[in-house]
């Protein structure tokens, strides 16, 4: 019963948000060295970028697990955990200080992968259960 599309996906959204973490972080550092950035504000953008790398790991982890497993408790604590993500993620997409261009494109990206993932993780669950 465990879903072969949602688990390529897992894979491809590992890899996928190792080069969103590297890429934003670029942006970040750049736009502090380019433009006036608030030193107030550079603390809390790179704040919620590591929060949402930690977040990331038990995200795919219990994600993996609960769909080779078929388990349903595992699927819907990573289907929760996404729920942080978009947040997160919604917060650089929209809500940082300076929004480049290209964060906005690896921001759409992400969250039509979380989206994605998440309609998959249901009904994964839905046939668990």
């Amino acid at each position: 019963l465990s879903s072969l599309p949602l688990q390529i996906l897992f894979y491809v959204n590992g890899i996928y948000y190792i080069f969103y973490f590297l890429a934003t972080l670029a942006m970040i550092i750049y736009k502090s060295q380019v433009f006036s950035y608030p030193d107030d504000f550079l603390a809390p953008d790179l704040a919620v970028l590591f929060l949402m790398a930690v977040l990331e790991v038990p995200r795919l982890y219990l994600g993996c697990k609960g769909n080779l497993r078929e388990e349903a408790a595992a699927l819907g604590l990573s289907l929760g955990v996404t729920v942080g993500s978009v947040a997160l993620a919604l917060y650089l997409l929209a809500w940082q200080t300076y929004v480049l261009w290209a964060e906005v494109l690896l921001g759409a990206l992400l969250l039509a992968a979380y989206a994605l993932e998440a309609a998959l993780k249901v009904t994964a669950i839905a046939a668990f259960v």
